[in-house]
């Protein structure tokens, strides 16, 4: 069974746990506000989700991490291994638009991801305007697959868009190991 380790990184009060439990479908913490203490991480399997003629299945480690950046010592450990970033943020919040480059910085470009590793969400809160369709990010953010995430009003297309990302995470797996072992074979 492949393993796949995505984080969810980005500002304090964005919406990662909440998007963490929709995805693997857990309900655990649903209700009230809790601050994620260091990293919060929901394991789920999918089966027949590789993708390759296998077809043993994957298995999800979604990596919550805390957007409170006193933290920070622990990100690299965090970092170790994974195969994704998701950076989540609400788009109604200046102050968000501004600390997901640093998340960027962080996540993605310290590590040896590319871009199609990492998925920007737009997640606006019950009750918040949709007027933020419009966003319009600076380089290095505008070249990263940005989707809106509304739970209310669209809980399937967001639960589709994941698929999609987490379909092009496992590609990126098996691509890289196929290579592998083209370079060991050869």
């Amino acid at each position: 069974m492949l393993k796949v380790k995505v984080l969810l990184v980005g500002p304090r009060e964005s919406g990662k746990s909440v998007l963490a439990n929709f995805v693997s479908e857990s309900i655990e913490g649903i209700g009230s506000y809790i601050p994620t203490q260091g990293v919060r991480i929901l394991e789920y399997e999918k089966p027949n989700f590789n993708g390759n003629s296998k077809g043993a299945g994957c298995r999800f480690e979604l990596w919550d991490c805390s957007g409170d950046q006193k933290f920070e010592t622990c990100w690299p450990a965090l970092m170790k291994d994974s195969h994704g970033v998701i950076i989540i943020f609400n788009p109604e919040l200046p102050s968000h638009l501004k600390e997901i480059e640093m998340w960027y910085s962080c996540f993605v470009q310290q590590q040896p991801l590319l871009d199609s590793q990492c998925l920007l969400v737009a997640h606006h809160k019950p009750g918040s305007a949709e007027d933020s369709e419009n966003l319009s990010l600076a380089y290095p953010l505008n070249k990263l697959k940005l989707i809106h995430s509304n739970l209310e009003e669209d809980p399937e297309d967001v639960r589709m868009e994941f698929i999609k990302y987490f379909r092009s995470i496992i590609n990126v797996i098996n691509e890289s190991r196929e290579k592998e072992e083209m370079s060991i074979i050869s």
